[in-house]
Order: structure tokens, then C-alpha cells, then sequence
């Protein structure tokens, strides 16, 4: 792979306004796709909204559609460590050199909409409104012939949503980007449910009553069939197995599919699967279940990095990009049943603009002590308000504070190593998942 022309890229992407920082508008993108040839018509589009699972849930998608036989696109958003993860062709990170052509061919038209946009007095096409024409532009340029796109934040004017998307996907919707998506959940999943086109077929995860009735209202005016969790499909069962879970779950269809394991930890995403798997019925027309063989080679090619991932054996370390009080519940949640510490060190880094009390408060059940560190980024909270924090969130627990992620995981592993049955998980933020998977190949643990 051409990592130096991938990198090349990124570069000139972060010369534009940051994907924190989204405009709420959707012209400007409109325009900039329609001057590069209109890519994100190219073939069929299956869009994932929602607060949280929306990452695995895709991926869960874009596995099933693998192994149906059909050419993919995944798109996600952020990266852990390559930025060619974001855009995925058959289940494998985007070569470079590719890459760098579609950006090629996407310069003048970034030129001219970027000129357009300073001559009505508004700022430039951002790095992510950029990112996603780019990604749809590689798309078409495989071609795949279906892509799953992760929606960047809310719905009705992200980026993304140049797609008139066959089946719109909605993971469960809670309180997260608030200053940007609006103060409560019906306000955000009014902004998400945007992504509801006429044509298109709603698949939503079990919501909030304030959040299903916004989804309800997209549905109708769009004339688009919604098809709800618990309702029109549901998850009978679902047991901790060894490596993940073993799930029993009814389609739309209404017929029960036989037991199916999937290689992931925790209820979610048992759920998250569930969702997926709805949505490749829907997108396929319905009429049939998934078939079996195919079932069984999407789920067991499943991968979902940075959630509860493995990236140190001795001692044990895992790392989770929950950022918020919902993700952390489900993440807690998840260590308590799938596993057997008899004690766990949490290293948690979080952003400024999380809510980072809610989210300690939710690990508290299963930290038996905290090292906080900075995390990579000018939005980083600072460690020692961070520390201030979490003995609020988790009090009377041994609190450490770490100047860096390398000093937090090296005070945390040598605490898990002076005794048998504890483990250490870093916690906190997708760019702290980040910079730990890398620290773990960088220092050659050999599993992340």
C-alpha cells in the first residue's frame, strides 16, 4: 500500500476546517459532487445514522453484502490509525495510490466551489465535506456496487447525505455533540432522521419514544416504510459465548434464524448485528431471509477495531473508543459479562466537550483504579481536571494522573503485572483508542 501518497492526502485535508467543527450545510457539497460527476449515484447507498454502534453496525453490513457476493464501499469515520481506514473496497483499507488519484481529479473541483463559496462570502469546502465526496468518488472509481455509509454527525445537512440512500439505518439516538446537534434527543434525532428520503426504507434500532416519533414523521412525509427493533424484528436470545456471543434473532420475515455466532463482546453488539442484518433483508427486498452460508461468512469474518480490542496479553489490555455516557454503559456492561477480572485498571484520556463525568460515572462499576492522561489533540481535556473529575465520578478509587498515554499505560501494566486476574483498559475517546493501538505495534506486543 501507498502509505506516502495516502499521507499526502491527509495533509491537505487538514488544511481545511476540522470534522469537530461541521457547518450545518449540504449545498455546498451538492456542488462540489455535482462538478466531479455526481459519484454518490454511481450505485445503490445504505445509510447509517445514529449516537452510537453506527461504526459496527456498518461494518456488520458491509461483512453480510461481502458475503453475498457484491464489490463494497465502507465508509467510517474517524480513523484509528491509517487514515485509509476511513474508505474501504471489499473489506480492505483503500490503497494509497488510488486514493491520492481520486483526490487528484477532485482539486479543481474543490478550486471552484471553494471560489464560489469566498465570492458569497462563506468559508470553504471543510475536511470532512471534502472527505466524503472523495469517498464517493473512489466508490464509483472501484466501482462497488453497493456502499455502506457511516453518517459523520447528525444527518439532514452532514456530508453524506448527498445519497438518496436505499435503506436509512438508524442505530440508537441519545445525547452526544449537543452544543452542535441541539440540547435533547428529540431536537438530535429530528437533525438525524434527515437522512430519510423519498424511496428509501427506514431501519431503526429500539429508540427513545421522543426519538422513534421523529423517525416516524421523517418516514411519512418520505412515504418510506419504517421497520423498528422489537417491533417488526427483535433479538430472542443472546448468550455470552467464548470469543463473543451466540444470538438467536427473527427478521422481517418472521421466521427465527438458527443460532449464528458473532466475534464480538457485549449486548450491543448482539443488537448491532440484529440491526445490520435486518437492513440487508430490507436491501435485498425481504422476501427471504438471509441465507444461512452467508449469515455464517458475514458474521465470521466480522471485526469491529477499537471496540473491546485485544492489543496486549501480558499483561492483558484492552482498548474501547466509548466517548459517552450511553457508549461507557454499554462498554461496562459488556466487560462485566464477558469477562472475569478480578481487578481493572481504567486509563482514560477524554475531550473537552464530552461529558466526561457521565462517562466515568458509567465505568465506575467495573474500575478498581484510574490513571488519566491528555489526550493527542488541542481539544484534549486537561489530565489533572480530568482527575478532579473522576474522583467525583468514582470515588474512593486510587486516581493517577499521566502526562502522556505511553507513562499512563506503562504506570497501568505494571500494576495489572504484580498480580494474577487483573487487566487494564483504555477507555475515554476514539483518538486515545488511536494512539494506543499504535503504541501497542510500535512496541511490538504483537496483537493490536
Amino acid at each position: 500500500m501507498n502509505t506516502d501518497a495516502a499521507a499526502r492526502v491527509y495533509e491537505e485535508l487538514l488544511t481545511r476546517v476540522g470534522e469537530a467543527n461541521p457547518r450545518p450545510r449540504i449545498e455546498p457539497v451538492r456542488r462540489l459532487a455535482e462538478l466531479a460527476g455526481s459519484p454518490q449515484l454511481s450505485y445503490p447507498v445504505i445509510q447509517v445514522a445514529g449516537t452510537n454502534g453506527k461504526t459496527s453496525t456498518s461494518r456488520a453490513i458491509e461483512s453480510l453484502l461481502r458475503a453475498h457476493g457484491l464489490r463494497t464501499g465502507l465508509f467510517t469515520s474517524p480513523h484509528l490509525v491509517d487514515f485509509t481506514e476511513r474508505f474501504q473496497i471489499d473489506g480492505t483499507p483503500i490503497d494509497g495510490a488510488v486514493l491520492a488519484s481520486a483526490w487528484d481529479e477532485l482539486r479543481l473541483p474543490l478550486e471552484v466551489v471553494d471560489a464560489e463559496l469566498a465570492a458569497a462570502g462563506q468559508g470553504p469546502i471543510t475536511f470532512f465535506e471534502a472527505l466524503a465526496v472523495l469517498a464517493y468518488a473512489a466508490f464509483a472509481d472501484a466501482p462497488v456496487e453497493v456502499a455502506v455509509i457511516e453518517v459523520g454527525m447528525g444527518g439532514e445537512w452532514d456530508a453524506t447525505n448527498i445519497a438518496d440512500a436505499r435503506v436509512a439505518v438508524f442505530t440508537p439516538i441519545d445525547l452526544d455533540h449537543t452544543a452542535i446537534l441541539g440540547p435533547d434527543i428529540e431536537t438530535i434525532a429530528r437533525t438525524k432522521a434527515g437522512i430519510v428520503k423519498p424511496g428509501s426504507a427506514v431501519v431503526s434500532a429500539e429508540q427513545a419514544p421522543e426519538a422513534l416519533s421523529e423517525l416516524e414523521d421523517a418516514a411519512e412525509r418520505a412515504g418510506a416504510p419504517l421497520i423498528v427493533q422489537g417491533r417488526d424484528f427483535r433479538l430472542i436470545e443472546d448468550r455470552v459465548a467464548v470469543g463473543g456471543r451466540q444470538i438467536e434473532f427473527v427478521g422481517i420475515t418472521g421466521r427465527p434464524y438458527d443460532p449464528a455466532f458473532v466475534p464480538l463482546f457485549g449486548r450491543h453488539q448482539a443488537e448491532n448485528v440484529t440491526l445490520a442484518v435486518t437492513a440487508v433483508e430490507v436491501f435485498f427486498g425481504a422476501e427471504r431471509p438471509v441465507p444461512e452460508e452467508v449469515l455464517d461468512e458475514g458474521l465470521g469474518q466480522l471485526t469491529s477495531p477499537g471496540r473491546l480490542q485485544l492489543i496486549g496479553t501480558d499483561p492483558v489490555v484492552y482498548v474501547d473508543a466509548a466517548h459517552n455516557p450511553h457508549g461507557a454503559e454499554a462498554l461496562a456492561r459488556a466487560v462485566t459479562e464477558s469477562f472475569n477480572f478480578e481487578e481493572l485498571a481504567l486509563v482514560a484520556g477524554v475531550l473537552e466537550e464530552k461529558d466526561s463525568f457521565g462517562l466515568l460515572r458509567a465505568l465506575a462499576p467495573i474500575a478498581h483504579r484510574v490513571t488519566v492522561t491528555p489526550v493527542e489533540s488541542p481539544r484534549s481535556l486537561d489530565a489533572s481536571a480530568l482527575r478532579e473529575i473522576a474522583e467525583e465520578a468514582i470515588p474512593d478509587t486510587p486516581i493517577e494522573v499521566a502526562d502522556s498515554l505511553p507513562e499512563a499505560l506503562d504506570e497501568a501494566r505494571a500494576w495489572a503485572g504484580r498480580a494474577e486476574g487483573r487487566g487494564v483498559l483504555v477507555v475515554g475517546s476514539v483518538l486515545l483508542a488511536g494512539e494506543a493501538i499504535a503504541h501497542a505495534r510500535a512496541e511490538g506486543w504483537g496483537i493490536a
